[in-house]
């Protein structure tokens, strides 16, 4: 005979199941259990399916008959109620939650794999609170990564989607938990920045392995995902734990200059700024974010391009096409990320000098998965 305290699930099962079982330990058929209890065997049919509740009397009943205890009996009926009960309510917020489905850009995520491709809401739902680690969608907007997006789009003062925005930081979250690297170390890193920036004169497929590893061994997860509309977004930095940093780019933009502008940006935030702060790039700043972002772009800017050399450059404003080559050639830096400095400080004009300034071609396999 099976024992009873084994019969717990999230499934929904009556107890007659478990009486069907009982009665053919013991040999008898459920004509004669009808009989034994002087009951029709119809009334004790929906107890087999689950129709008809277990009462206190019946339990009594099956005490004398079977030798299973009545609390037993009651036991095992208040369990199925409970569990239907908490199908019904769970299928009732499933419902509720169907309404934010399209907010989180599901069918985009299921493009990307992130989520299941379904034809139901619920198994949608369900997926993307997998997708969350969360047990309901309307928490998210109260997690401590995402909430100052969505208290933003409350007070009206952003554009974006602070829901499809969450998607996109997750998607990152997700990617970086793959991603191997050592601890995070600020002097480590800064010794490496100078390799990070010579990398701007190789192609991708030479500096994006080569960028990948010198971050990991500096304790950044270096992520490329995939843009998501309503984002905004072309970079983010946060962090997992104090001991690893999450460097965040989505390869919107074709240009090399703002390519490595970006990068060196983000790592801006990582050197000098809080590690509780997630910083997404595009977004609308309050005055506090509005320093720090400076900050970001000063950093980057002097590290791309030295601020005396650079100086000094400017100053004689002689922006002709050779001198913009050999002056980068002596910084030993891309020219043109100089062109991109130039024409963004209003020293030329935006449609000078072009030709000096590179369009990546990116690859899906660029992409971080």
């Amino acid at each position: 005979m099976n024992n009873a305290s084994n019969i717990n699930s999230n499934l929904a099962i009556p107890p007659g199941e478990f009486l069907e079982e009982v009665i053919s330990d013991f040999g008898i058929t459920k004509d004669e259990l009808a009989r034994r209890m002087n009951r029709p065997a119809a009334k004790l049919s929906a107890i087999y399916k689950g129709d008809k509740a277990i009462t206190p009397e019946t339990a009594l009943q099956l005490e004398k008959v079977v030798g299973v205890p009545a609390h037993v009996w009651i036991g095992l009926e208040n369990e199925y109620r409970l569990t239907l009960a908490r199908q019904k309510e769970l299928q009732m917020n499933l419902q509720e939650e169907a309404k934010l489905i399209t907010s989180y850009c599901y069918r985009d995520l299921a493009k990307l794999n992130y989520v299941k491709k379904c034809s139901k809401s619920a198994e949608k739902v369900i997926e993307l609170q997998k997708f969350f680690g969360v047990t309901s969608l309307n928490t998210i907007a109260n997690l401590n990564r995402y909430q100052p997006f969505f208290r933003i789009s409350n007070q009206g003062l952003s554009k974006h989607s602070p829901e499809v925005l969450a998607a996109w930081l997750r998607m990152g979250e997700i990617e970086a938990h793959k991603t191997d690297t050592e601890e995070f170390n600020k002097k480590r890193f800064i010794r490496v920045l100078q390799q990070i920036r010579a990398l701007t004169r190789l192609e991708p497929e030479e500096f994006i392995p080569k960028l990948e590893t010198l971050l990991a061994e500096s304790g950044i997860a270096f992520v490329v995902v995939p843009h998501l509309p309503k984002t905004y977004a072309h970079g983010a930095t946060y962090w997992l734990g104090k001991s690893k940093a999450i460097l965040m780019l989505t390869l919107r933009k074709s240009w090399a200059d703002i390519f490595w502008f970006s990068l060196f940006h983000e790592i801006g935030h990582i050197l000098l700024h809080s590690n509780q702060i997630v910083f997404v790039e595009g977004e609308n700043h309050n005055d506090t974010q509005k320093k720090y972002e400076f900050e970001a772009d000063k950093f980057a800017a002097n590290t791309l391009i030295p601020p005396k050399q650079y100086n000094e450059f400017i100053k004689k404003s002689e922006f002709y096409k050779d001198n913009i080559l050999r002056f980068a050639e002596r910084v030993k830096i891309d020219p043109g990320i100089v062109v991109g400095r130039l024409q963004y400080e209003n020293y030329i004009k935006n449609s000078w000098h072009n030709q000096l300034r590179s369009r990546y071609i990116w690859k899906a396999s660029y992409y971080t998965r």
